[in-house]
């Protein structure tokens, strides 16, 4: 078991993170009533959901196909040839509502919800504390003038949008509500979604949104999704009363299309260079460490953390998130440490990697990793500690790793 905890020249946090390589186990995930179930989660388990993390201090489906059937990489075919179903209900719906409800968005993200963001359209986003750390990395839907929705990543953006707000500064009403998403998404996903909708899901722009119904249901459907595959989100209003009617819908309506239901697949997340909150990044990491500075708009008015991220900008970072190609065998599971990296000549610890997947298109295992700046250029060669195979080799490569411009989920439908 390796002890190392610090690495030279990467920047020291106040919360280390846990470098020790201890491997996985095999203990069974608690079910209780601490940690919530979604409206979708008896349907995801009777679908076949065989492994569970927690997210949003939720449940979330991670695995549904068994190894012997082919495991994830089984679950990415469904994804990238046919059309797969998700339960992202921990993709919790943060609400901001009321005539204030622009500017007080516009004082939570880093760039001008005004001029970024028209009625019924969706953009992703970022929230950054006072120190420029990022707070979470959402999709904002603006579902009417005066109502914003955080589908939201890993983190409390209830608390914090609540807190900072306590004053009562700004006229919004700030809640959780109760709806729930599932992403529909594939090659086949607009032929589904015209048998369930009409001809005219085929018109939404990619991150636009409509309200529509289904199976007598209201929903918001947003052309989105966290596959780069082309893709949809279906919002469903009151989700806790009407899941049942609409989860078994769609699968009846996807018979046809070969409709799979899989866990959102970090293998086709991972080649687009789509970011996990707290794995490729957490509240320490500020956006320019973890290739979001395009996200941070330093000439808009004052947001929180605008001071900081401007010092940050002008003095430059000491770490980055960049793209390794890796040798050994093919990794087909979820990566159980950070695993180490290594320079080629001195074997010294440069970094470590936050997510790793084999990655079907390019044959090769992929990986995101925290590097100092003396590793960040493409080309420069380093090794990676894998638990199976021990030290072996890799390459700083380009990130996105597939389809770097993201032409797939923009394809006209």
């Amino acid at each position: 078991m390796t002890q190392t905890l610090v690495i030279e020249n990467l920047k020291r946090r106040k919360l280390p993170i846990n470098l020790r390589q201890s491997g996985n186990s095999d203990a069974r995930m608690l079910i209780s009533t601490r940690v919530r179930k979604s409206p979708w989660w008896h349907m995801s388990k009777a679908a076949g959901c065989r492994a569970y993390t927690t997210y949003n201090h939720m449940y979330h489906p991670r695995s549904y196909i068994k190894p012997e059937d082919g495991g994830l990489m089984a679950e990415y075919k469904f994804l990238t040839e046919h059309v797969s179903m998700w339960d992202v209900a921990v993709e919790r719906q943060i609400r901001i509502k009321g005539p204030d409800a622009a500017d007080f968005v516009n004082k939570l993200i880093t760039r001008d919800v005004h001029t970024l963001l028209p009625t019924m359209q969706a953009r992703y986003v970022i929230l950054c504390n006072q120190y420029g750390g990022v707070i979470n990395d959402p999709v904002l839907l603006r579902v009417a003038d005066d109502e914003f929705w955080f589908s939201i990543s890993d983190s409390d953006v209830l608390l914090w949008a609540q807190g900072v707000n306590s004053s009562g500064a700004f006229n919004v009403d700030i809640h959780e509500i109760d709806v729930s998403p599932v992403q529909i998404q594939g090659p086949k996903s607009a032929s589904l979604m015209e048998k369930m909708f009409g001809p005219h899901v085929r018109d939404i722009p990619y991150y636009h949104i409509i309200h529509d119904t289904l199976n007598g249901h209201d929903v918001t459907i947003s052309r989105t999704g966290f596959s780069a595959e082309v893709g949809f989100e279906i919002y469903l209003h009151d989700a806790m009363l009407n899941a049942d009617d609409v989860w078994p819908y769609i699968l009846e309506q996807g018979e046809e299309f070969n409709l799979g239901v899989i866990a959102p697949s970090h293998i086709r997340r991972l080649e687009a260079g789509i970011l996990s909150y707290g794995q490729d990044m957490d509240i320490e990491n500020n956006p320019y460490e973890v290739r979001l500075g395009w996200q941070v708009d330093l000439s808009k008015d004052d947001f929180i953390g605008k001071q900081a991220l401007a010092r940050i900008k002008e003095e430059g970072v000491q770490q980055r998130l960049v793209g390794l190609k890796v040798g050994g065998e093919s990794i087909v599971w979820y990566n159980e440490d950070f695993y180490l990296v290594k320079d080629s000549d001195s074997g010294d610890d440069v970094g470590y990697v936050t997510s790793a997947f084999w990655s079907p298109t390019l044959e090769s295992n992929i990986a995101l990793a925290v590097m100092p700046r003396s590793h960040w250029r493409r080309g420069t060669r380093v090794k990676v500690q894998l638990p199976k195979d021990g030290v072996v080799d890799a390459e700083v490569v380009r990130v996105p790793f597939v389809d770097p411009t993201k032409e797939r989920p923009k394809t006209e439908l």
